[in-house]
């Protein structure tokens, strides 16, 4: 080895995306699936079982959640906390910890400069996915605050948010 190339490493052609050889492309889609079934997921008020929802039953509850979540976001309320802020801010998270999980990785095998780089590169791509497709905190407070005086004003009684299936 030379003096020359004592700083370089070479990416093997497998991690190339203009490589000819595209086994290792066939777990896109599974990771594509993944990330969008996260993305499917969202906060939705959870109801104590009184009388008025014991006598209209879930499947109006649910109808009355969405009209009071539309009136929400009619009204101005975002129903998503965060947007292009939580977005950047997800990718410089996932940048400056994978720079730090790179240097570290690199500094073991002799090259932490390269390790760091890469790690901030994939770090960065994770931590932009992740803030894109829906790891985000939640509904914002002006659309829960909204959403459950609506629901009370109906005759129901919120008792919180959690996560559900969107297709509930």
């Amino acid at each position: 080895m030379d003096a020359g190339s004592l700083g370089r490493v070479r990416v093997p052609a497998l991690c190339s995306p203009w490589s000819t050889d595209v086994s290792h492309r066939r777990s896109l889609p599974a990771v594509v699936l993944v990330l969008g079934l996260a993305a499917c997921s969202t906060s939705r008020p959870v109801l104590y079982p009184n009388a008025h929802l014991q006598s209209v039953g879930q499947a109006v509850a649910d109808r009355d959640i969405k009209e009071c979540g539309d009136r929400a976001e009619a009204a101005g309320a975002d129903r998503r906390e965060g947007g292009v802020g939580e977005v950047a801010a997800g990718t410089g998270v996932g940048a400056g910890v994978g720079a730090a999980g790179g240097a570290v990785g690199g500094a073991i095998s002799g090259g932490a400069g390269i390790g760091a780089a890469i790690g901030a590169a994939s770090g960065a791509v994770i931590g932009f996915l992740s803030s894109l497709l829906g790891s985000r905190s939640g509904p914002s407070a002006a659309y829960t605050s909204f959403v459950d005086r609506c629901l009370r004003e109906k005759g129901y009684e919120p008792i919180g948010w959690q996560k559900a299936d969107v297709g509930r």
